[in-house]
């Protein structure tokens, strides 16, 4: 109800109820009012239903991007993966039958080179290990199995179980260690 309706109403309200003819022209006035004031009551009510569904479809076509952007990750990181797979298929045809002739120290180069590959792709994608021996035992980034008797002041991992490792600054998985006692 604008200001001037108001003040039409408010007029009507105080004017002596005097002939039937007024009283007529007042409800018809209010019936006009209220046809107003209902039809603008819709008009609000379709703009925030409308609104309401722009709003789930735009999360909806959020959350498929947001898919579309995880599944292109993992391709490229797949990708990046690849190469260490053909490495390791090239070393072990290169060497196959020859198991008994094959020098240990060979088989150790052959393996770091691909331990290097991996971390290299790990390191550009933002993954690092998280430091554990002879650091001070941290419950955000160490999993303690167990604890045991070393020459290390106490609270300082002695011995690393499985690596822990970093994405981004946040923990992807912690390292399992034990802890000096």
């Amino acid at each position: 109800m604008n200001d001037e309706e108001k003040h039409d109403f408010e007029y009507e309200e105080n004017e002596e109820a005097g002939k039937p003819a007024d009283l007529v022209e007042k409800i018809k006035k209010l019936k006009e009012q209220l046809k107003h004031c209902q039809a603008e009551k819709q008009e609000y009510l379709t703009g925030w239903q409308r609104c309401q569904a722009d709003f789930v479809n735009y999360k909806r076509r959020q959350e498929e991007q947001l898919g579309e952007w995880l599944k292109m990750a993992e391709e490229k990181i797949i990708r990046e993966i690849l190469p260490v797979l053909d490495t390791l298929d090239s070393f072990v045809k290169s060497h196959a039958g020859h198991e008994d002739k094959m020098e240990k120290k060979h088989l150790a180069e052959g393996l770091a080179g691909v331990k290097k590959q991996l971390n290299h792709i790990l390191s550009k994608n933002g993954i690092e290990e998280i430091k554990s021996v002879g650091e001070k035992f941290d419950p955000e980034f160490h999993e303690a199995l167990e604890q045991v008797e070393s020459d290390e002041p106490e609270g300082t991992v002695a011995e690393e179980v499985q690596k822990g490792y970093l994405m981004n600054g946040k923990v992807l998985r912690p390292a399992k260690v034990k802890v000096s006692k």
